[in-house]
């Protein structure tokens, strides 16, 4: 893989992948309406190197941010940092520093996928001998149809053609907003085996989704917002842990007829002939679970346990933040 164009000044080496700091956006009303405020104070850094999700609801700001960091959106107040650079600063900069896969199919529609990635290239100014055309169109299964116009392709060609579009600079950070929104499952396993490479070669991506279990099998770190909040943002496994809950499914012998009342009170029910109980590792012992069905007349036969996922946090942690949210005037500092 080429040399990133990415900062190479001595201070930049240490500097984070994306940082933001206080991010505010405004979309002012006019005309007696009200003003919405689609992002209130956004703060979260990706490390260099990081596989990082940014999560939220329809309508949460996620899309917002990143059209901020393509300089696609105006920010209303807060700093942007990427690699170091400030957005304010070196604005074209920052966008060479990025490739940005839209959700929007933008695409030339009479402009082979061929000529799509050359004339991008060549908008980066990227050297006829360094530029990656065949290997991009073949790394995203594009290399059958590189000749034919875009307009004859279907909407996961394009979806393909949008994310080799995105790299043709060789960008050490991709922003992929909704990637997989409405593609086919072996198209959306070709994408993240392509990104998962990219990623182990050193390139930063962010991604938004809507499918929490990609986010989990993908991303080391997430941040989850919420109607412009960010309401978590952290070490995915981490984030999962601080549920504190487990599942316990117990199969007896006897089988379960009628759930004795010591086990009632313990919080077990019964689903489908297993006793089941969600228990706090923090404050109760399996062992002592098990003791308890034991005491009460049942041999353990089989057991399972289950682990929260990342929807059960995500669930949990949106409806807490819209739980402590008290209302304030849409303002920005």
């Amino acid at each position: 893989m080429h040399a990133h164009p990415a900062a190479s000044s001595p201070e930049d080496v240490a500097a984070p992948a994306i940082e933001l700091r206080g991010l505010f956006k405004v979309y002012r009303g006019g005309r007696g309406r009200p003003d919405k405020v689609a992002l209130h104070g956004i703060d979260f850094t990706v490390p260099r190197g990081a596989f990082f999700g940014l999560l939220g609801p329809n309508g949460a700001g996620k899309s917002t941010t990143i059209n901020i960091l393509a300089g696609l959106v105006v920010k209303t107040a807060g700093t942007v940092r990427v690699l170091g650079v400030d957005l304010d600063e070196r604005p074209r900069l920052v966008r060479r520093l990025m490739g940005v896969v839209p959700q929007e199919l933008n695409i030339d529609a009479f402009f082979t996928p061929r000529e799509t990635l050359e004339y991008q290239a060549g908008l980066y100014g990227v050297p006829k001998h360094r530029r990656r055309t065949d290997e991009l169109l073949e790394a995203l299964g594009l290399s059958d149809v590189a000749d034919a116009y875009a307009r004859t392709l279907s909407g996961g060609m394009r979806r393909r053609l949008l994310v080799a579009k995105a790299l043709v600079h060789d960008p050490p950070v991709v922003i992929l907003d909704e990637p997989t929104a409405g593609v086919d499952v072996e198209l959306r396993r070709q994408l993240w085996a392509y990104m998962k490479r990219l990623n182990a070669r050193g390139t930063t991506v962010v991604l938004t989704t809507h499918y929490l279990e990609e986010a989990e099998a993908l991303c080391g770190q997430v941040a989850i917002i919420d109607h412009g909040r960010l309401v978590a943002c952290g070490a995915t496994r981490e984030l999962v842990a601080r549920l504190d809950e487990k599942e316990l499914r117990v199969r007896t012998e006897p089988p379960v007829d009628g759930l004795p009342e010591v086990l009632r009170a313990l919080g077990f029910s019964v689903d489908d002939g297993w006793l089941v109980v969600r228990y706090r590792p923090s404050r109760t012992r399996i062992g002592d679970l098990l003791e308890a069905v034991r005491a009460a007349g049942f041999a353990v036969r089989d057991l399972a346990t289950r682990e929260p996922d990342l929807e059960e946090l995500f669930l949990r942690l949106v409806a807490r933040g819209r739980e402590d949210r008290t209302p304030e005037p849409a303002s920005a500092p």
